[in-house]
C-alpha cells in the first residue's frame, strides 16, 4: 500500500471520527435539558450546580478558537463542535442564572463575565503571536488544560451523589456520551496527529472511569440498603 493510499485512509478515519465526536457532543450537549426542565418548573435552581456549565463554556470558547483557521487550518470539526457547545452552555447558563436566588445570580453572573473576559485574553493575546506554531502550540495547551478541567469538574458534584445517594444528579447517560465524546476525538487527534487533541482525552477517559466507579458504588450501595430495608418490613 502505497503512502498516498495510507494517508487517504487516515484523513476519511480522521474525518469519522471526528463525526462521530460531533454527534455524540450533541448528546453530551442535551443531556442537561431535564434538568432545566426542573430548574424552569420549580422556578428553583434546587441544589444542582452552575459551575460545570461555567467549565464547559470555557472550554468551549478556548477549543473553538484553536479550531479556527487563524489557528489550526485542519481542525474544522472541533470549529463546529465547539461552537454548538458554547451556545448550548450559555442558554444553559443564563436560565441558571435567571432561577438562581439572589446570591447565587451575582456569584454565577461575575463567573461569566470572568469567563468572557478570560477569553477575550486569550483570543487578544495569541493574536500578539506572529509565528504560527507558536501561536497554534500556546492556545493548544490552553484548550488542553480548560478541557481537563471541564470534565473534572463534575467530581463536584460526586459528593452530592454520594450524600444522597441518588445518581439523579449525574445521569449515566450523560457520563455515557462524555466517555463515546472523548474516546472519537481521541482517535480523531490520532489520525490526525495532532498532540493537543489527543494528549489530554486520555485524562478525559481516566476521570470518566473513575467517576463510573464511585457512581457504581452509590447505585450499588442504594440498592443493597433498599433491599435490606425491604426484607427487614417482610421479616
Amino acid at each position: 500500500m502505497t503512502p498516498g493510499h495510507l494517508y487517504l485512509i487516515s484523513r476519511v478515519c480522521k474525518d469519522a471520527a471526528g463525526a462521530a465526536g460531533n454527534i455524540f457532543a450533541i448528546g453530551l450537549f442535551v443531556s442537561p435539558i431535564s434538568t432545566f426542565r426542573r430548574i424552569v418548573r420549580n422556578k428553583s435552581t434546587e441544589h444542582f450546580s452552575g459551575l460545570p456549565y461555567m467549565y464547559a463554556l470555557l472550554n468551549c470558547l478556548i477549543c473553538m478558537w484553536y479550531g479556527s483557521p487563524l489557528i489550526s487550518r485542519d481542525n474544522l470539526l472541533v470549529l463546529t463542535v465547539n461552537s454548538a457547545g458554547a451556545v448550548f452552555q450559555f442558554v444553559y447558563i443564563v436560565l441558571f442564572i435567571t432561577y438562581a436566588d439572589k446570591a447565587g445570580k451575582v456569584r454565577m453572573t461575575g463567573f461569566l463575565l470572568a469567563i468572557i473576559g478570560a477569553f477575550a485574553v486569550v483570543v487578544a493575546g495569541s493574536l500578539q503571536i506572529p509565528e504560527l506554531a507558536l501561536r497554534r502550540m500556546t492556545v493548544g495547551l490552553l484548550s488542553g488544560a480548560s478541557l481537563i478541567s471541564m470534565f473534572a469538574s463534575p467530581l463536584f458534584i460526586i459528593n452530592l451523589v454520594i450524600r444522597t445517594k441518588s445518581v439523579e444528579f449525574m445521569p449515566f447517560y450523560l457520563s455515557l456520551s462524555t466517555f463515546l465524546m472523548s474516546t472519537s476525538f481521541l482517535l480523531y487527534g490520532l489520525f490526525n496527529d495532532d498532540i493537543f487533541i489527543y494528549w489530554s482525552h486520555p485524562f478525559t477517559l481516566h476521570i470518566r472511569f473513575q467517576m463510573g466507579l464511585e457512581l457504581s458504588w452509590v447505585s450499588y450501595n442504594w440498592y443493597c440498603t433498599s433491599t435490606l430495608s425491604v426484607d427487614l418490613k417482610i421479616s
